[in-house]
């Protein structure tokens, strides 16, 4: 281990305490802090974020991991003018202590409070929104061409993890940018250690010289002789590249990047401020070209639990700082848990079910399943588009592949849902992942969209359960469905599993509701977990003297038309209920179903409004959209008065 490291922590909860961070007040006093002092401060932001995220939860493993890179690139770069664009965004942790938001950290993924993301509207130092993997390149080179068309003068900086590098989209942007001529750097996050054996004294010697003033003079000039030597001069020129790539490529990885046309340094200790901070000055003053700098970080730097378990510290709730164990969770469980669970049950059974995700293995509750069927999981990388249709495949030849992924990234894959599955009528099937309203990551992450995008898709069965047993019985059914595809949505939260097991399975009819009470004042159709909200509602109302129907709604699609017609007829009015967005929702759906003479029935539809939602914890924003049972039992007094 390097001796600058940062002020890596040798114990759970060890504090090595200095005052450098608190004497920090804008970026500038940042770039009067000598180098020798900086792994002084690199001790105090790692400290800061881990002591804060232990007690609000966040993604900690990402960000301790960059605490120096971020260090060193607002030391070395004019920022706000020249742009850092991070991909992704949950490792702006230690960006967002620096860029004026120190007091107001503690506060992070709070209602109310700062963003775990990077977000436009909260800081000139953040250059874009970013959420989701894969498009830091995108906007990167989109910057770039923008400033050189305006004749204007600034760096662009896009960070991208090694993991991000996998997703398709990064390679549509690499393709444009080796094509293209602009000054632009990528630094490359690898935090996987793949080729950590390069970062020594040879490869450190060797990235100082590539990026020297000195070596990039003689080498542009040598080469403005050799391309004019008439006639040979190009072809000449060509070989002297090519021989320069193999020797330099021989010693130090990146030729892939090369022969993209992009000049490669690196790799370089991420944790060693010293040699970051020198590589980025150097290739800082190279103005002519995409540069990449190949990093090597180590996820959860700093943080003992972190470093040892990168995967449960990427993002998770509160936890104990001394020992990094969260609360235990009763007889609850996750319905990602529930699903991974029933899945690997049914795996054992039945060797032509498949797994299939997209780099979400451990969030998505498939561990046990790749315990039990080891051979018969695939995790495809950052790649949503590249997993739906793949699976697709997969199923065209008999097998069965449940591709578990969240309700947000499977935004990215709408053309493979359509394309790809519902107009060949394919056998894939979807579990759709913290669907609904997820909390403290805010507007990138919330799966509001899913029932407006899958809904209207041709062949798909839709469905949505509101319970364990539900989500465990709609596995069962789709696992032996082979006409066409089948969603089945559910959200972040947990359910009650008490008595509960995998294997106790009772028969599913997709496009039937269920009834769970009756009364003659009010229906309530209620979609997935809002089915609980209604039944909460309902308690509150009888002590009220109204009488209410409530719904489990269960299948989007089919629709249970005569169920529903039959209880709008029953009922003096109606509401519906869905955690979701009402433009697109199954609102409409039921609308468009209740004869004309029966729609001034109609209450209200209980969804998410036409706008996108902030962050904050899932029972302040069900309270702040008034969907929680107290603020819809007074909507529904309010309505019947």
């Amino acid at each position: 281990m390097h001796a600058n490291t940062g002020g890596m922590l040798q114990i759970p909860g060890f504090k090595k305490k200095t005052m450098k961070l608190k004497s920090l007040k804008t970026i500038e006093d940042l770039r009067k802090v000598s180098k020798e002092e900086l792994p002084e401060l690199a001790a105090d932001v790692r400290d800061l974020i881990i002591d804060t995220t232990s007690k609000i939860g966040g993604h900690l493993a990402p960000s301790l991991g960059v605490v120096e890179l971020t260090i060193a690139l607002h030391y070395v770069f004019n920022t706000p003018m020249d742009k850092i664009i991070w991909d992704v965004g949950h490792q702006t942790y230690a960006h967002k202590i620096l860029t004026g938001r120190r007091d107001e950290f503690p506060t992070i993924r709070q209602y109310g409070g700062i963003s775990g993301f990077p977000k436009m509207n909260e800081s000139p130092f953040d250059v874009f929104n970013t959420g989701h993997s894969s498009t830091s390149l995108s906007l990167a080179i989109g910057e770039a061409v923008g400033r050189d068309l305006q004749k204007q003068n600034y760096k662009v900086i896009a960070v991208i993890g090694d993991g991000s590098m996998t997703g398709g989209m990064a390679f549509e942007a690499l393709n444009q940018i080796g094509h293209m001529d602009q000054d632009l750097i990528i630094i490359l996050n690898d935090n996987e250690h793949s080729i950590s054996k390069n970062v020594g004294a040879l490869s450190t010697y060797l990235t100082r010289m590539i990026s020297g003033g000195l070596y990039n003079k003689f080498r542009r000039k040598s080469m403005q002789l050799v391309r004019g030597i008439p006639r040979i001069g190009d072809s000449l020129f060509r070989a002297i590249e090519k021989v320069l790539s193999s020797v330099k490529n021989f010693l130090i990885p990146g030729n892939f990047f090369q022969d993209l046309g992009i000049r490669y340094f690196g790799p370089v200790d991420g944790h060693n401020l010293e040699h970051l901070c020198e590589l980025l000055e150097r290739v800082k003053h190279i103005n002519s070209g995409p540069k990449i700098i190949h990093v090597i970080t180590q996820k959860g730097r700093g943080y003992r639990p972190a470093e040892l378990d990168p995967s449960r510290f990427h993002g998770l709730g509160p936890f104990d700082k001394a020992t990094g164990i969260g609360p235990g969770s009763g007889t609850y469980e996750s319905f990602s848990i529930i699903a991974g669970k029933t899945l690997a049950h049914l795996a054992g059974k039945d060797k032509k079910l498949v797994a299939v995700t997209a780099a979400m293995k451990l969030g998505t509750g498939l561990s046990e399943f790749e315990r039990v069927a080891p051979n018969r999981i695939f995790d495809v990388g950052i790649a949503e588009q590249h997993a739906i249709t793949f699976s697709a495949a997969l199923s065209r030849t008999g097998m069965k592949p449940f591709v578990a992924i969240y309700s947000t990234f499977l935004q990215r894959a709408t053309d493979q849902l359509i394309h790809d599955v519902g107009i060949m009528n394919l056998p894939v099937k979807i579990l759709i992942d913290r669907s609904g309203i997820v909390g403290d990551d805010g507007e990138t992450h919330h799966g509001l969209f899913d029932i407006g995008i899958v809904r209207a898709i041709p062949n798909f069965i839709f469905l949505a359960p509101s319970s364990a047993e539900e989500l465990r019985d709609m596995i069962h059914f789709a696992a032996g469905y082979n006409e066409g595809p089948v969603a089945i949505r559910f959200p972040r939260g947990k359910a009650d599993v008490t008595g509960f097991s995998v294997s106790q399975k009772k028969k599913f009819v997709p496009g039937k509701l269920k009834t769970l009470a009756r009364g003659d004042d009010l229906a309530v159709f209620a979609l997935g977990d809002m089915v609980e909200t209604a039944k909460q509602v309902r308690d509150i109302l009888l002590d009220k003297g109204i009488k209410i129907t409530v719904a489990d709604l269960r299948s989007i699609r089919p629709i249970d038309r005569g169920g529903i017609i039959r209880l709008v007829k029953s009922a003096a009015s109606f509401i519906t209920l869905e955690n979701g967005h009402l433009k697109g929702g199954v609102n409409e759906e039921i609308l468009s179903i209740v004869p004309p003479e029966f729609k001034n029935r109609f209450l209200f539809a209980g969804g998410f409004p036409d706008e996108f939602i902030g962050h904050g914890s899932s029972d302040q924003l069900f309270q702040r959209y008034s969907l929680d049972a107290p603020s819809l039992a007074r909507r529904i007094i309010k309505a019947l008065a």
